[in-house]
């Protein structure tokens, strides 16, 4: 990614790399500086355990100024506020946000629900003798925390082979700091220069990309792909890529005119406008049928404007078919 990044960037200075915080490893970092860049990170979550008190204190803290949409006056945007810190060389963004905090707590308790369910189907399998080695059944013991990583660290969970059994207990302490931390993340930068409202819109550049995957997978459903053959698959990626280039040019030029829409909202605003059959029988028994589009609505209307589209979807075409034909 950074070779590729080197020749679009060839001559190019102060070039930050932005990425979350699944590629947030040291050596990671230390590679991007090592070429020459900068970087805007998300800190993995155990980083945030340094940052408790921090985080907790009322001191310090300025909310970001998210403006609501044009076409919407009225909207309520979630409210974010960020504090900056400094550790070593590195410069820390604390950030709380009150839509995250539900989203986090929603997640733990899903997740903490199902571990507590998979932790129960898996003692009724070894009390009743479906799972006997040791070997397998610590392996299905990994294998849940894996799966539920989240919430596992909260419970110590112990194999009783004498009495055939599986128990845990939860650790409190950590469930109740994990409550508190719901709702805050942590930016790291070495961009020193940016004020920090600046390092977290450009770190918010990343929904932008992750926006772009959700329109692959959802509204173009460039996944699963069901072709065998290379040449069709590289086909089918280069068609999905083609649609959301025209999609984004289309959210473009809604943006470019302060109207704020989605390419779904366009598509479920234009679904009503439908090309219809008209079919008029003759007193000769002959059949006459007019294929045509039918009135575009003022919704519809706006949409083609904008987009410097033609409102006639298609020439009416007429067909006679004589009597005695079918």
């Amino acid at each position: 990614m950074l070779d590729a990044l080197e020749r679009r960037s060839a001559g190019k200075t102060a070039v930050t790399v932005i990425v979350d915080r699944g590629m947030a490893y040291r050596e990671n970092l230390d590679e991007i500086r090592r070429r020459g860049y900068h970087y805007i990170v998300a800190g993995r979550q155990p980083e945030r355990n340094e940052w408790l008190d921090a985080l907790e204190s009322d001191e310090g803290w300025e909310k970001v100024i998210r403006a609501p949409s044009p076409c919407n006056p009225l909207q309520k945007k979630t409210i974010v506020e960020i504090k900056r810190a400094r550790k070593g060389e590195e410069l820390f963004i604390l950030c709380r946000s009150d839509g995250r905090q539900e989203k986090d707590r929603a997640i733990r308790e899903k997740q903490e629900r199902r571990l507590l369910h998979d932790l129960e189907k898996l003692k009724e399998r070894i009390e009743k003798g479906r799972l006997k080695r040791a070997e397998k059944i610590h392996q299905a013991v990994g294998r849940l925390k894996e799966r539920y990583p989240r919430v596992a660290r909260y419970y110590e969970i112990e194999v009783d082979l004498e009495r055939k059994t599986l128990c845990w207990c939860e650790h409190a302490d950590k469930k109740d700091r994990a409550g508190k931390l719901d709702g805050s993340y942590v930016l790291k930068t070495d961009r020193a220069d940016l004020a920090t409202d600046e390092i977290w819109r450009s770190y918010m550049l990343l929904t932008r990309v992750e926006d772009a995957f959700r329109d692959m997978k959802g509204p173009l459903r460039e996944r699963p792909v069901f072709h065998q053959l290379e040449h069709r698959v590289q086909t089918h990626i280069f068609l999905c890529v083609l649609a959301y280039h025209l999609l984004v040019v289309i959210e473009q030029y809604f943006l470019d005119r302060e109207m704020h829409t989605s390419w779904p909202t366009v598509r479920d605003a234009l679904r009503t406008h439908q090309v219809v059959t008209v079919v008029l029988p003759a007193q000769s028994g002959g059949v006459l049928r007019i294929r045509k589009g039918t009135t575009p609505e003022p919704e519809h209307r706006r949409i083609y404007e904008t987009l410097k589209v033609p409102m006639e979807v298609m020439r009416p075409v007429k067909s006679w078919m004589p009597a005695g034909r079918s």
